[in-house]
């Protein structure tokens, strides 16, 4: 069976590679999981930024099995969430981060006129299509517990305390009062607090 590629998505802010120990953490879990390698892999010795990039926010997005495969850059634009559709799934798997990324698309199809999606698998709340997910019950910000992809950006988020695990389901949406979408592209403070009725 061939090998599918993994890809880390890194923001590079001012020409600085950001969180680059949480994705490198993640990357080399995966290269051990998934394939068995047991070397490890240093991003810094690994990825150049070109001198062609300037210091607005941009995307490095590197793909990669045994060897890297390729990086591409990309000037980030921010996605503007007014609407969240609830889509269903009881096998969807993503818990590595593969560049085929087939299923989620599909599921991304079934938004209709909404911007995201908020998948729904066995009766539990997980991620959006491109992000993890928290909701705030009024004190504290809770994350699913199982989320599809264990996210560098939601890993850092709970190491710090900002965030906390919780088993959330479907039928608990209506009790929280606000959500939050976030990624290694979105961190906490410039991801919005969206009133939970955004998600239909």
């Amino acid at each position: 069976m061939p090998r599918k590629l993994c890809f880390e998505t890194i923001c590079v802010e001012n020409r600085v590679l950001k969180n680059l120990s949480g994705h490198e953490a993640r990357l080399n879990k995966t290269r051990r999981e998934l394939w068995g390698f047991t070397d490890y892999w240093n991003l810094t010795n690994l990825i150049t930024i070109p001198d062609s990039l300037g210091n607005e926010t941009h995307k490095c997005r590197l793909a990669y099995e045994n060897e890297i495969d390729n990086i591409k850059w990309e000037l980030y634009a921010p996605r503007t969430i007014r609407k969240i559709q609830r889509v269903y799934h009881d096998t969807v798997d993503y818990a590595f981060k593969y560049d085929d990324r087939t299923e989620l698309n599909a599921l991304f199809a079934q938004r209709g006129n909404a911007d995201e999606i908020l998948i729904i698998k066995n009766k539990m709340v997980t991620d959006s299509c491109y992000c993890n997910t928290a909701f705030y019950d009024g004190a504290k910000w809770l994350t699913p517990s199982a989320p599809l992809l264990h996210g560098t950006q939601r890993a850092f988020l709970l190491a710090n305390g900002m965030i906390e695990e919780a088993e959330i389901k479907e039928e608990n949406i209506s009790g929280f009062s606000h959500v939050k979408l976030f990624n290694a592209m979105i961190n906490w403070e410039n991801a919005p607090a969206l009133d939970i009725d955004v998600i239909a």
